[in-house]
């Protein structure tokens, strides 16, 4: 495969170091590269056949930049893997709930059972979710 890894800025330097160290596993190409939520994603088109993002939906400030950022990334082929660790503290569970209803406005989400998780990392508190754009029926 050909993979873009990306991070903000200030992550750039360990994602090549990551890149550098797992060099030998990978048969495509790997790079990293910054990607801010809500900014222009012009430069990542067209839209990539996966994306694979894990505990991404923490910070209520950065739900609508994320939903954004995916919206203007996924294509109508685009399969959108989230992985994420259910939290009960604090404001975590009103935010997860957010998220997931603001997703659903443009995106038809499946849960992933646990039986089809890896079975020595699998735990009841993390979730993976299948999700891929809803589509649009066009008037003529």
């Amino acid at each position: 495969a050909n993979v873009t890894v990306t991070d903000l800025e200030e992550l750039q330097e360990l994602l090549e170091v990551n890149i550098e160290n797992n060099k030998h596993l990978v048969t495509g190409s790997v790079r990293a590269k910054v990607l801010k939520w809500g900014e222009d994603v012009t430069e990542f088109q067209p839209p990539p056949d996966y994306i694979l993002m894990a505990d991404c939906i923490y910070y209520e400030e950065s739900l609508e930049p994320l939903l954004k950022t995916l919206k203007d990334l996924t294509g109508p082929n685009t399969c959108v893997l989230c992985c994420y660790e259910q939290r009960t503290m604090g404001k975590n569970p009103e935010i997860e709930r957010k998220y997931f209803e603001l997703l659903q406005r443009d995106f038809e989400l499946e849960k992933i059972p646990l039986d089809k998780h890896d079975e020595e990392y699998r735990s009841e508190d993390i979730h993976i979710m299948n999700i891929h754009r809803k589509q649009t029926v066009g008037c003529f």
